[in-house]
């Protein structure tokens, strides 16, 4: 590979929330960071370039993005999955998670119903409760080691808790589905028959693993354009999440008027000056190492398939066909939630999400970042695999 994503980069000391919180958040300072999605890997010089030009600039005022941003992000999109937006239908946030609260607030009113498919990313339901609104599960069915769509249940519960609006996480985090365009299609027939906007966060849409395609909720039909809040990032393809830009997509111009309006409120302007350089930056020169961190990431996860199957069998992988987050079935090992959470921290020293945190009914799972050097994989797994030889004296 012309990248090295086994170099070795320190990232302590750099006030990340990876490594450098562990006694704030974990109270101790032993465990190997496996959690948050972010990567470890660093840009390469010539993605790097355009931001060393800026900061040599040496003025960091207020900032707008002019038409060649707007054209990096909107053919970044064209070229990879075939659907083209348009300038005006974007509008740059500081980040996705921010993206979905302001279109909670300017979308629903207070005590109406927001549904997700839990286990999904936490902060879905903490930005639904945080503004008063009713969270409504529609939980995804698992059933021989893979999940689905209980589509029924997501109608009914439409009907019955007279849900407003659906935020659709594709590719799914944390169980790594990557939604086919019939299963899209069918949960947008029903949305609109309802009357229910979607919110899509698709900030993963990038990473796929062989024989999956990621398909853009507004590229199905002009229909589900219209009625959909579309949110990307570069943030997890690129590994700049620091610098809080993410690209709003709303085509329906009520849509975006109430969002923008709501967004204004807040108080929030011009985006972050940084962030506008290295998304262009990215978007435009990034394909070679985009390509080839792809290639990492399948090695990793097939290191981690193999090491599981020949070492550590209670312990399943949920298939992913995307992220680069894999979700484990611990049940295997017999444990009850809080001995599970002891077995990882305690003996095998691992600092991950725990399913918990995801939804009901998860506690048997821990979430895991691949997105890291082989040898901080191949370190995790050893440790796994040490604290399981001692199961019996659990």
């Amino acid at each position: 590979m012309k990248y090295d994503f086994d170099r070795i980069i320190e990232r302590r000391g750099t006030g990340c929330i990876k490594y450098d919180f562990q006694k704030e958040r974990r109270g101790r300072d032993d465990l190997l960071p496996l959690w948050v999605a972010d990567m470890d890997f660093a840009l390469p010089k010539e993605l790097l370039s355009d931001i060393g030009k800026r900061v040599e600039h040496g003025i960091f005022g207020y900032t707008d993005p002019k038409d060649s941003y707007f054209d990096s992000v909107i053919g970044w999109f064209e070229k990879h999955f075939g659907w083209k937006g348009n300038k005006e239908w974007i509008t740059v946030t500081p980040g996705v998670v921010v993206a979905i609260s302001i279109a909670i607030r300017a979308l629903t009113k207070e005590n109406d119903g927001v549904l997700i498919q839990q286990p999904v990313y936490y902060p879905f339901s903490e930005a639904i409760i945080s503004n008063n609104r009713r969270l409504v599960n529609n939980p995804l069915v698992y059933e021989n080691g893979k999940y689905h769509i209980d589509f029924e249940d997501f109608e009914e519960k439409i009907v019955k808790e007279n849900v407003k609006l659906f935020i659709l996480c594709s590719p799914h985090n944390p169980v790594g589905r990557v939604w086919t365009k019939e299963e899209l299609k069918r949960m947008g027939d029903i949305c609109l028959k309802h009357k229910v906007i979607v919110v899509a966060d698709e900030i993963h849409c990038d990473f796929t693993y062989e024989g999956f395609r990621h398909i853009m909720f507004p590229s199905i039909s002009s229909e589900f354009e219209n009625n959909v809040v579309l949110c990307t990032a570069p943030s997890k393809t690129f590994n700049i999440a620091g610098l809080h830009v993410s690209n709003i997509f709303i085509p329906n111009p009520e849509i975006r008027k109430a969002f923008q309006q709501e967004f204004a409120a807040v108080g929030l302007s011009q985006p972050n000056i940084m962030g506008l350089t290295a998304c262009q930056s990215v978007y435009e020169k990034g394909e070679e190492w985009y390509g080839q961190l792809k290639e990492y990431l399948a090695g990793n996860l097939s290191y981690v398939r193999e090491y599981l199957e020949k070492e550590l069998k209670d312990i399943k992988l949920v298939e992913p066909e995307g992220t680069y987050l894999i979700w484990l079935d611990c049940s295997g090992l017999g444990l009850t939630q809080k001995q599970l959470e002891s077995f990882v921290e305690d003996k095998a020293r691992l600092w991950v999400d725990f399913g918990s945190i995801f939804g009901r009914k998860c506690g048997q799972f821990i979430r895991i970042n691949i997105a890291c050097r082989k040898a901080t994989l191949r370190q995790a797994m050893e440790q796994l695999k040490a604290a399981y030889d001692t199961l019996g004296k659990f």
